[in-house]
């Protein structure tokens, strides 16, 4: 007897469950299948694959802008290294990708009801703690970008920052490391950068300035530092236009100094005036035109005097 009553449960719950099953299959087709249902399943689509497409037209013509621009930025005095140029591109290429694609996200979950207020919210509360927390890291991060977008100094180059001067060896968005020509490296937070000095943009100028005595030739002594000057200048690769010998730069106590002025390739200046001091020397010496030093005159009573 409890066995067939025991059965006669199981069947009731099973009709039950199969009723139950039944009214929630046609309930949803009849959610599903409403006309208005549907025209408002194909806008939420059609929303979504606008904006879908919007966002890759975005992203497309946003990278061949970049393009350009690096194109741009490679004609310019200032020249990038190759592969500075292109990580440059890819680094704003995938900063506008991140940007179009959280943005589209968004409006994407707008479009199936979901609420992005709390989302919002969450995502400015976080940025705010992390603008809070590395105030001194986002300002290094963000001079360091505009740096390299700006095209202020590139590696290679030889800069001076504050009271620090030498050769770029690496940019980096939140340091740039110099080392000076004694072999010390300096790392400079790119937010300390306030100003900065270039060197190696524009041309630079060797200027040589030789002391002669009084008693010399100063026409004939123009005459040899500008033959000299024009030699140099045939065989030396530094040296990008002639060298001109513009003449007395001063009258001193004992000297007249004859400037020469040359003008070199970027940061070439040091090695073109050490050139040019040498060859001075061993010209004016084959002359016989003497350059001043400090002598001592000594009298003996009696005598004129003696040297």
């Amino acid at each position: 007897m409890v066995s067939m009553w025991h059965k006669v449960a199981v069947v009731n719950e099973l009709e039950q469950t199969q009723q139950n099953v039944t009214n929630f299959l046609d309930d949803l087709k009849k959610y599903l299948f409403d006309s208005q249902q549907l025209v408002s399943y194909g806008m939420t689509l059609i929303g979504i694959i606008l904006i879908y497409v919007l966002s890759r037209f975005i992203i497309r013509i946003s990278s061949k802008l970049v393009i350009r621009m690096m194109q741009t930025r490679e004609r310019s005095p200032l020249k990038f290294d190759p592969r500075r140029t292109a990580t440059i591109g890819k680094l704003i290429n995938n900063l506008i990708s991140y940007v179009v694609n959280f943005i589209t996200i968004l409006l994407i979950l707008g479009q199936v009801g979901i609420n992005l207020g709390p989302i919002l919210a969450g995502a400015g509360v976080l940025g705010l703690a992390i603008g809070f927390g590395a105030q001194s890291l986002v300002k290094d991060v963000i001079t360091g970008f505009f740096i390299i977008f700006e095209d202020q100094f590139a590696v290679g180059d030889v800069i001076q920052v504050d009271a620090v001067r030498g050769t770029v060896e690496q940019i980096g968005i939140r340091v740039t490391r110099l080392r000076s020509w004694t072999g010390e490296v300096h790392f400079i937070p790119n937010g300390n950068i306030k100003q900065v000095t270039n060197f190696s943009i524009n041309n630079s100028l060797a200027i040589v300035d030789i002391s002669i005595a009084y008693e010399s030739d100063i026409d004939k002594t123009v005459e040899i530092l500008q033959k000299t000057v024009d030699e140099i200048a045939g065989t030396n690769d530094n040296i990008v236009s002639e060298p001109k010998v513009l003449g007395i730069q001063s009258l001193g106590q004992s000297e007249v100094v004859i400037r020469t002025i040359a003008e070199c390739k970027p940061n070439a200046q040091v090695d073109v005036q050490r050139l040019l001091f040498a060859q001075f020397k061993k010209q004016l010496d084959a002359n016989g035109i003497e350059i001043p030093y400090p002598k001592t005159v000594t009298y003996f009573k009696g005598e004129r005097g003696a040297i």
